[in-house]
């Protein structure tokens, strides 16, 4: 039998959690393949198995392990069974064959037979109103009778009308410390947040006007967060303060500008690092949000990607969020808050005219930054992304943009 145990995932880590296994008990591994995902108080992480053999379980999901403990073990003297690996893999593609009644798509990726599908387009019920109880989220013909003598119900998903039910279910290692980091962002800093709107019309122009040969030339789309991220960088530069952070009786200040992204997953906000962003290009910052996106959504984020951010952007305008106070990711300094893009009247010239139009806001350390520092450096940022010209500095700020 080799012992498999939970590796050393960073410093002060002393526990994790078994998320889940990704090969069922007594099913046969190969070397190197993945068995189970832990996760820790900042990221998830994978082990791996260290020889091929039987898999015999040593924890249940969701139990807590120290580091060290023995997750399972694997029977490497066991024999390898004929054919493939896993029977289990078959029992899906079983379960499969025994539903296949016939379905109507009555909207998007609604699925009903095809008597709730008559019922529907007759009685022109809504199916989004509609709770399915048919294999696979198929609507069937009670559950459109059921909504029809219920019109303007609606039960919570999983519930019945008038259900009364409360749900507890265990916080996770990185829901925990989501939970500590705020507190103690807010208990331990004089933070103060400072407001200004900047006129996103000139980006959406170069966006609208450059962005098929951007993506031509780099394979990444032309998004915000480019501009925003080395808007930034300039801004850091200039206004050294919001780029530091206090280390007991010290103030400790970066010549970089290492950007942390919020991420928003499934387990909660995660926030890993772009490094040097003051030394890359738009199509390097585009590249690296969409890596460190599609890692963080994967739970394929190293330590490395999360710890040593100097400065956070978080963007709160993909989900609507019109106005904020983002809260100060711990040690530093400051973090600025995007917003949603909305057309308003503006005065421009003498004239009302709509302009599409951002709240920024800018949360900040006022032990370390001074009033004038933080709104200097949000006005900084507004200018530059109001003449982003000025982000492409160059003799040729088109060459500049696609690195021609």
């Amino acid at each position: 039998m080799i012992d498999i145990k939970v590796p050393t995932v960073g410093e002060s880590i002393s526990e994790v959690t078994l998320l889940k296994w990704t090969k069922p008990n007594g099913a046969w591994v190969e070397r190197d393949e993945v068995i189970a995902e832990l996760e820790s108080e900042k990221a998830t992480f994978e082990i791996n198995a260290e020889q091929a053999g039987v898999l015999i379980y040593g924890a249940q999901e969701g139990d807590t392990l120290k580091i060290g403990d023995i997750a399972c073990q694997i029977d490497e003297t066991a024999p390898k069974p004929e054919g493939a690996a896993a029977p289990v893999a078959e029992a899906p593609k079983k379960e499969e064959a025994k539903s296949t009644a016939p379905v109507t798509a009555v909207a998007n990726d609604i699925k009903a037979t095809p008597v709730a599908a008559a019922i529907i387009a007759d009685k022109k019920v809504d199916p989004q109103s509609i709770k399915p109880s048919g294999t696979g989220g198929r609507i069937l013909k009670d559950d459109v009778l059921n909504a029809l003598s219920n019109p303007g119900k609606q039960a919570y998903k999983a519930a019945e009308l008038n259900s009364r039910n409360v749900r507890k279910e265990k916080m996770s290692n990185l829901r925990k410390t989501i939970s500590r980091r705020l507190v103690e962002s807010k208990n331990t800093t004089a933070m103060l947040t400072t407001f200004n709107e900047v006129d996103m019309g000139r980006i959406m122009e170069v966006r609208s006007k450059y962005k098929d040969k951007f993506k031509e030339m780099h394979g990444v789309n032309l998004g915000f967060m480019s501009f925003f991220a080395k808007a930034c960088a300039i801004a850091l530069g200039e206004w050294p303060a919001v780029n530091a952070y206090i280390d007991a009786e010290e103030i400790v200040y970066h010549d970089y500008a290492d950007i942390s992204i919020a991420v928003s997953t499934p387990r909660g906000l995660t926030v890993p690092v772009m490094r040097n962003v003051e030394s890359m290009s738009m199509a390097d910052v585009e590249k690296k949000v969409v890596e460190l996106a599609g890692k963080a959504r994967d739970n394929k984020l190293t330590m490395e990607e999360l710890t040593g951010g100097t400065f956070t952007i978080t963007n709160g305008g993909v989900f609507g969020s019109l106005m904020s106070t983002p809260i100060i990711n711990l040690p530093q300094s400051a973090i600025l808050g995007m917003h949603k893009i909305q057309e308003r009247p503006m005065a421009v010239n003498g004239q009302v005219v709509i302009r599409p139009m951002m709240y920024l806001a800018l949360s900040y350390d006022h032990r370390i930054i001074d009033g004038r520092e933080s709104v200097s450096f949000l006005v900084r940022v507004k200018e530059l992304l109001e003449n982003p010209e000025l982000l492409l500095f160059g003799k040729d700020p088109v060459k500049t943009l696609l690195e021609v």
